[in-house]
């Protein structure tokens, strides 16, 4: 995979634990098939770097940004890293305040009982499903200014190709060795952007 641009990029800030996990690979597959690289946290693990400096260099580089605050009571940093996209944006260089953030949740205002500071925000609404978060992370990059001169495939069509990659996953793991319940992020985006390559639009 060629070294992605800053504005290919997209930092995933979102819930880690089991519960969030098929959420979790939609989002990374949704990213990679319409054209994007998924940026996370996990994908560095380096003790001698200071947690908070990986996440900054990430959204340094990174254009775009999708954060799920549906597990708040799990993760309690996920506020701070959106606080971290929005404060690079209003005082960030020219380049900084081209970034883009997509905010979802399980509902449409439910954050306002936990996180009001980011009311008027434009918060999507996923009900906790495949099928919604897809849809919602295709048409907020059809929005975007870098997709303006391309066709983005429809979110039925990406979630038809989502379910064909899920059914194979098992079978891709075992191939190299992986385990389907405890897949690394990195090991996902490989096997995403490798059943992609195969199998194209």
């Amino acid at each position: 995979m060629a070294k992605p641009t800053y504005s290919e990029r997209i930092f995933i800030n979102v819930p880690f634990d089991p519960r969030y996990q098929r959420l979790f690979r939609a989002l990374v597959f949704v990213i990679h098939d319409c054209g994007f690289v998924a940026r996370c946290a996990t994908e560095d693990d380096n003790s001698l770097q200071v947690r908070v400096d990986k996440l900054y260099e990430i959204i340094r580089t990174s254009k775009y940004s999708v954060h799920d605050i549906s597990r708040l009571h799990a993760r309690y940093n996920m506020p701070l890293e959106l606080g971290i996209v929005l404060g690079a944006k209003r005082f960030g260089n020219a380049r900084h305040k081209q970034k883009r953030a997509l905010i979802l949740d399980t509902e449409a205002y439910r954050y306002q009982r936990f996180c009001s500071d980011i009311a008027g925000q434009d918060i999507r609404a996923h009900e906790n499903g495949v099928e919604g978060l897809i849809r919602s992370v295709r048409n907020w990059l059809r929005a975007s200014p870098d997709t303006q001169g391309i066709i983005l495939p429809s979110a039925d069509f990406i979630y038809r190709r989502y379910r064909a990659f899920s059914r194979r996953l098992r079978g891709l793991c075992a191939a190299v060795n992986l385990d389907p319940e405890d897949l690394h992020f990195l090991d996902l985006r490989v096997l995403v952007t490798g059943w992609l390559s195969v199998n194209p639009r």
